[in-house]
């Protein structure tokens, strides 16, 4: 039966439209299935293809054909740095990035990048692409135009299972109760969002700029990392996590908040397991060319350490208004560390842990705001994160506007066309770099706001689960009892400004780190009697807790939506200490 959540997701925003198109939103008692094998994650993966190709059509008036004929690709907003770089960096001539040395310059990506663009290499020169030192520029142009459509191919291919990851991160699971009895798919947990995955499968920014670049590989293996967390595969997320680092820097980022919340859930074991699968996973292709070639291996590192403020950064917009920040690696080291220092005290003091794609969306934006260099497609980094910390569709167009007004203006700028004709200060260019921080700045405050009142605000903890759930969603930070029953609607408060009704009143919680531990007698007791009332009035009640036999739990160990596991001791004195003054329950 679809969940609440579900039907929410469903009939807002695209999918809705898109809903109306197939017959209408599935009604209440209506399976999973939605027109025979026409389920929401192929849906999904149809519609990513049909926008990955309008991308690719996109690019067509930049394509050059014959010697001679150069598309302002500026202009025409269809750049790409794919067929450039092939000539640029020797792979037209044959040559292995980072190993082998001739006259251009060393490939200035990390190893895993490179090794894609040497399989792409080859399988061009399969393809029957001229290779090798000594092509007339004729040839060297066919032979670039080929790579670029193998890429169209590989990077489409990535993009389709980033749609994937990012449908199956939070869809239903297949539980156990204490008694035993399993549900199936359909009628468990309630918490599917593969609708969600909507949104990156029409987004403009992809068809806009996943082509510009390779950082559709790092995407797919940061959203496979999310989807083997939340599938509680520690070891796998973190080979995911090792390997998209390997193509970017970025994915070591989220290893700082996942810290933290393993540390506060006390599940530092599974971050063991996570970093183990990382570090192996980074190493296997870094490490022939830090023994083969360790200066080429350099270059990406020292690339972007002796750079300074450049395109889409703040730094870039106040070196252009005459006002050059000196110092630069220092001042932006120190802003990021702050502000992920300020990222660290949310983790340890919000009122219930943070998802991890929330505190994953706030590192990534925070370095993407303070570095030193923002390229369009950057964008696909933060667009996943976004999509799972705060999906809803009102933050999905703030966003994309934000990095649709850049995109317009990178390219004028670039072009000098945007600023005035006599030359002078290009402000519409500035103006478009502060719209997109401070559209990413918005989805940021809306996910803080989130962190801070969960059970109100964050779009999948507050939503009532359906009266099928083998759980409730949303199961407390702190220790709570094992047979907790389901939250009941709101009715007539009494004197004491407990909701009362049919049932009796909530159970009691206490003041934060005081409640009853998981398993004790007295808690057993209050949950059974509570438990006892709801049958008597007729409502669906929840029976035991609910183990995971099988898929995936939101943000994995670290989460423990569905375990309601506790924060650590230390955690819960912390949080106490943090919030002294504060009288009262929770």
């Amino acid at each position: 039966m679809p969940s609440g959540t579900a039907a929410r997701e469903r009939d807002e925003g695209f999918v809705a439209l898109i809903s109306r198109r197939i017959g209408g939103p599935l009604g209440r008692h209506a399976g999973a299935s939605m027109i025979g094998w026409l389920t929401p994650t192929r849906i999904a993966l149809l519609t990513a293809t049909v926008a990955w190709i309008i991308g690719a059509v996109q690019k067509l008036p930049c394509q050059v054909l014959t010697a001679g004929h150069y598309p302002n690709s500026y202009r025409r907003l269809c750049y790409s740095d794919i067929p450039l770089l092939y000539t640029g960096r020797g792979l037209a001539d044959g040559n292995i990035p980072y190993l082998d040395h001739g006259n251009y310059q060393t490939l200035e990506y990390p190893v895993l990048t490179g090794w894609l663009l040497e399989l792409q290499r080859r399988i061009t020169a399969l393809l029957g692409a001229p290779v090798g030192p000594g092509l007339d520029e004729q040839q060297a142009i066919d032979a670039s135009r080929l790579f670029f459509e193998v890429n169209v191919v590989v990077l489409g291919a990535l993009f389709l299972l980033a749609v994937w990851a990012t449908a199956r991160t939070y869809v239903p699971t297949i539980t156990e109760s204490v008694e035993g009895s399993r549900t199936s798919p359909s009628t468990s947990s309630g918490r599917s969002r593969v609708w969600d995955a909507m949104m990156l499968a029409v987004s403009p920014c992809v068809m806009l700029t996943g082509f510009i670049n390779w950082d559709m590989l790092p995407v797919a293996l940061t959203a496979l990392g999310f989807m083997f967390w939340a599938r509680r595969k520690p070891g796998l997320a973190g080979v995911m996590f090792g390997l998209g680092m390997a193509a970017k820097l970025y994915p070591l980022l989220l290893l700082g908040p996942l810290f933290l919340l393993c540390l506060r859930s006390g599940r530092m074991r599974e971050f063991g397991r996570l970093m183990v699968g990382f570090s192996i996973a980074w190493l296997v292709p870094n490490l022939p060319v830090m023994i083969l070639a360790p200066d080429q291996w350099l270059a990406f590192w020292t690339f972007n350490s002796d750079r300074g403020g450049d395109l889409g950064s703040i730094w870039y917009v106040l070196s252009l208004a005459g006002h050059e920040v000196p110092h630069l690696n220092v001042v932006n080291t120190v802003v990021l560390l702050l502000l992920c220092a300020g990222i660290g005290w949310l983790i340890i003091s919000a009122p219930r842990r943070p998802r991890f794609a929330q505190v994953g969306y706030l590192v990534i934006a925070a370095f993407l705001i303070t570095n030193k260099v923002y390229s369009p497609q950057y964008v696909l980094w933060l667009l996943p994160l976004m999509i799972l910390a705060r999906p809803r569709w009102r933050e999905w167009w703030i966003f994309t506007i934000g990095e649709l007004v850049y995109f317009l203006a990178i390219w004028g700028h670039l072009d000098q066309t945007l600023g005035p004709a006599d030359g002078g200060p290009d402000r519409l260019y500035w103006l478009a770099v502060v719209v997109r921080i401070g559209c990413e700045v918005w989805v940021g405050i809306m996910i803080i706001r989130d962190i801070l009142d969960p059970d109100r605000r964050d779009p999948l903890r507050r939503t009532q689960p359906s009266t099928s759930e083998p759980a409730h969603f949303g199961a407390p930070d702190e220790s709570q009892t094992v047979d907790q029953p389901r939250p009941q609607p709101k009715g007539p408060e009494s004197d004491e400004g407990r909701v009362s009704g049919p049932t009796g009143p909530e159970p009691d919680e206490g003041p934060p780190g005081e409640s009853a531990e998981a398993g004790s007698a007295p808690a057993l007791r209050q949950a059974q009697g509570s438990r006892r009332q709801a049958e008597g009035a007729g409502r669906p009640v929840v029976y035991g807790p609910v183990t995971v036999a099988y898929g995936p739990v939101p943000d994995g160990p670290a989460e423990g939506e569905l375990t309601g596991a506790p924060d650590a001791p230390w955690v819960v004195r912390l949080r106490g200490w943090l919030t002294a003054g504060a009288t009262g329950p929770r």
